[in-house]
C-alpha cells in the first residue's frame, strides 16, 4: 500500500509542493468554500520551508445549500453562516476522516503525525480544527485562518484528547462573511478544550475574508516553530 495514493481518493488530484531537500515533514492545506487546492499554492510556496512537502487537495463538488444548492468544491455542507445554523454533520465527520486518511497515508510512508501540520482558510480552516481535535494522533499544530469550529456543541466530549495541540488562528478584522467575533468565540471554545497556552489567536486591521503578507508570516514562524528542521 505504501505510496499507492488509489486508496486515498483526496491524494489521487492533490496538488503536491515537493520540497527541495529530503523531507522530513508535511502540511496538509485545505482551500475555502468554491476554490481548489491550487488556489493557495502560490502563497504557500513562498513560505515553504525546503524540508517541508505541502499537500493541497481539492474538495469534492458538491450542491451548496447556502448558495442556492449550486454545485461547487465544498468540504461540507453549509446551511447558514450563523452560529446557530444547523450543520452537515455526516459531511463534516466524512471528511474529517477523508482527511485523516491522508495523514494515514503520509504516516505509512514515513512522515510521523507529529511532524505533519494541518491547516486551512475558511470552510477548509474548519475542517482543519475539526480533524485535529478529533484526530487518534498528536499532530505538530493547526493553522486555522478566517474560520470557525464546526460541530463546536460535540466538544469537549468529541475531543481526542491531545491537550497539547499547538493551534494559530488568524483572522481578519474587517471580515464580514466569518465575522472576526466568530473566530473570538472559536478561540475562547478551543483554549476550554485544549491547553489555552497552546492557543494563539491573531487579528488583522483592516484585513476582509482574505490572507495577507502579515498574516503569512505569522504563519510561516508558527511551521518553522513547530516543524523544525531535524
Amino acid at each position: 500500500m505504501c505510496g499507492n495514493n488509489m486508496s486515498v481518493p483526496l491524494l489521487t488530484n492533490a496538488v503536491t509542493v515537493s520540497g527541495t531537500e529530503k523531507e522530513t515533514a508535511v502540511v496538509i492545506f485545505l482551500h475555502g468554500l468554491g476554490d481548489s487546492g491550487h488556489g493557495w499554492t502560490e502563497t504557500l510556496t513562498e513560505i515553504q520551508p525546503p524540508y517541508v512537502k505541502f499537500i493541497c487537495p481539492h474538495a469534492p463538488a458538491i450542491p451548496v445549500t447556502l448558495n442556492k444548492n449550486a454545485i461547487m468544491p465544498a468540504w461540507f455542507d453549509l446551511m447558514g453562516l450563523s452560529h446557530d445554523s444547523p450543520e452537515d454533520e455526516a459531511g463534516i465527520k466524512k471528511a474529517a476522516e477523508n482527511i485523516k486518511a491522508i495523514i494515514e497515508h503520509e504516516a505509512k510512508n514515513g512522515i510521523p503525525p507529529h511532524r505533519i501540520i494541518l491547516g486551512g482558510f475558511s470552510q477548509g480552516g474548519a475542517l482543519s480544527l475539526y480533524t485535529a481535535l478529533t484526530c487518534q494522533h498528536q499532530l505538530a499544530g493547526v493553522v486555522a485562518l478566517s474560520c470557525w469550529l464546526p460541530l463546536h456543541k460535540s466538544f469537549p466530549s468529541a475531543f481526542s484528547g491531545h491537550k497539547y495541540l499547538p493551534i494559530l488562528q488568524c483572522h481578519g478584522e474587517m471580515d464580514f462573511m466569518i465575522p472576526l467575533g466568530f473566530g473570538d468565540m472559536t478561540s475562547k471554545k478551543i483554549q476550554s478544550i485544549v491547553d489555552p497556552q497552546m492557543v494563539s489567536f491573531k487579528s488583522y486591521a483592516g484585513l476582509p475574508h482574505s490572507s495577507s503578507p502579515q498574516e503569512m508570516a505569522d504563519v510561516k514562524e508558527f511551521i518553522e516553530k513547530y516543524l523544525p528542521r531535524i
